[in-house]
């Protein structure tokens, strides 16, 4: 006898074998997703403390490794280099560390003082997904009379217009939606946002990520408290970190990199990147160097990506401080395969390339008033890791090729020192469950996506955005 649905049946009844799949299938993929991250974080402790008996059990080897070295002339050039470049990052990772301890958050100026804020969200192929970032900074607690907030899709293929309007018809005239003729970029939908804002703060935020109620008056509160603010960046956390086991590695990598490094530079008025998640510019300084953004290119080729690092270049520049807010949260989406991770990578080191070239030309001149030998340290910082990439990858190719179990034994080994920091910070400031990520991180990072920054610097000149496509 055939089943009949009627009008009269209730929808949850209908709907009710759909849903017992869809939530067996959220149970089966959480279970899977648990045993994995087991089984990565076990063999990443097994492989360290193997690592660590073999380094002991080989000391006679190193010795002599070492004496062969000593006794060739480059081989001594390369162990006094590498010495003193390993004294310097001692010694500035102890000057980050006293810097850290002196950082304090700017607390929430009141609503009287917050400033007028134009938050700008450009969005390419995002999906559902949009709605999700436009209804975070609608529940925002900001002065609705103060918040103008500009979505613009860039010309995307899938239905990421339908939800702006889908947005629109939610919030009313609390925002306005506009659509690309074509897909331009980031940096010419950003462009659209600037020329129309009205803002004294632009606030602009990616399409695939959540800010928390009170990020955007935290952000914002440093032009208020700090005259001489021109930007500031928040602090990001991955958004997808319950779904995959790179989103895990990479939360802990984001939380070293934001709370501890950023944390750091922003004592020093100089935080190098403003992210393209969540940053706040002061509208003045945006608008005088604006044409120069827009049109910027390298070796003749229009820039399209790096972005937000130019931003912030062009303001440095211009004499202001670039700052940092921990209590500014935002949470956003990161790649969960290893093509989208590696393509994200150089896409940011190839802006790194480009924008330590832009940085050359002004950090060492009399850019801003006060001290700026903050700004020198780390421009000279991000300068030698990148004119020691290739040394370096030929020192360890050489390595490989005539000591393997020596290399492999003493780079493992080296991890389990080197990043039980991270491991420590993360414990420290969040769970000690998941700052265990931070091995296996930086496993990944030295096996796997080692070759990222030397084929970034030989192909800076490229463009594209790499991991965009449909959502």
């Amino acid at each position: 006898m055939k089943t009949e649905i009627t009008a009269n049946q209730p929808y949850s009844s209908r709907n009710e074998p759909r849903q017992f799949i869809k939530r067996a299938y959220k149970a089966i993929r959480k279970a899977t997703l648990k045993s994995l991250s087991f089984l990565v974080l076990t063999s990443t402790f097994l492989l360290m403390i193997g690592a660590g008996f073999l380094v002991y059990e080989l000391k006679p080897d190193f010795s002599q490794f070492n004496a062969e070295r000593m006794e060739s002339t480059w081989g001594f050039i390369f162990i006094v280099i590498a010495s003193a470049l390993l004294l310097f990052k001692a010694g500035f990772f102890i000057y980050n560390v006293f810097l850290y301890f002196r950082y304090k958050s700017v607390k929430s100026v009141s609503d009287e003082l917050l400033p007028t804020c134009t938050v700008i969200i450009p969005a390419y192929n995002e999906g559902r997904q949009v709605w999700d970032t436009l209804m975070s900074v609608a529940d925002s607690l900001y002065p609705q009379e103060k918040l103008q907030l500009l979505a613009i899709d860039d010309g995307s293929r899938d239905d990421t217009w339908y939800w702006m309007q889908k947005a629109k018809e939610k919030l009313g005239d609390r925002l306005s939606i506009y659509q690309q003729p074509e897909n331009k970029g980031k940096r010419h939908a950003l462009y659209r946002g600037f020329k129309l804002g009205t803002g004294e703060i632009f606030v602009t935020i990616d399409s695939d990520s959540i800010v928390k109620p009170d990020t955007l008056r935290n952000l914002v509160s440093p032009f208020v408290t700090n005259e001489n603010c021109g930007a500031v960046a928040g602090n990001v956390r991955v958004l997808n970190n319950e779904k995959a086991i790179l989103p895990k590695m990479l939360n802990v990598s984001f939380v070293l990199s934001f709370e501890f490094v950023r944390s750091a530079e922003s004592m020093l008025g100089t935080v190098l990147c403003t992210p393209g998640a969540l940053a706040a510019y002061r509208s003045s300084a945006v608008f005088a160097c604006l044409p120069e953004w827009i049109n910027q290119t390298f070796m003749g080729q229009p820039s399209d990506i790096g972005e937000d690092r130019a931003m912030t270049n062009m303001i440095l520049k211009q004499g202001y401080n670039v700052l940092f807010q921990r209590n500014a949260y935002v949470l956003t989406n990161v790649p969960e395969k290893y093509n989208g991770l590696y393509k994200m990578f150089i896409r940011w080191d190839r802006s790194n390339v480009r924008e330590n070239i832009m940085m050359a030309q002004f950090v060492f001149t009399n850019f801003r008033k006060g001290s700026k030998a903050g700004a020198r340290l780390l421009f000279l910082n991000q300068s030698i890791k990148l004119l020691m990439t290739y040394p370096f990858l030929f020192f360890m190719l050489f390595f490989i090729a005539t000591h393997p179990v020596l290399f492999f034994s003493s780079t493992l080994f080296s991890i389990l020192v080197f990043s039980s920091f991270p491991v420590l910070f993360y414990a420290k400031r969040h769970t000690i469950s998941e700052s265990v990520w931070a091995y296996s991180y930086s496993i990944l990072y030295t096996f796997a996506l080692f070759w990222i920054t030397p084929y970034a610097i030989a192909t800076a000149n490229k463009r594209g955005w790499l991991t965009r496509g449909l959502g």
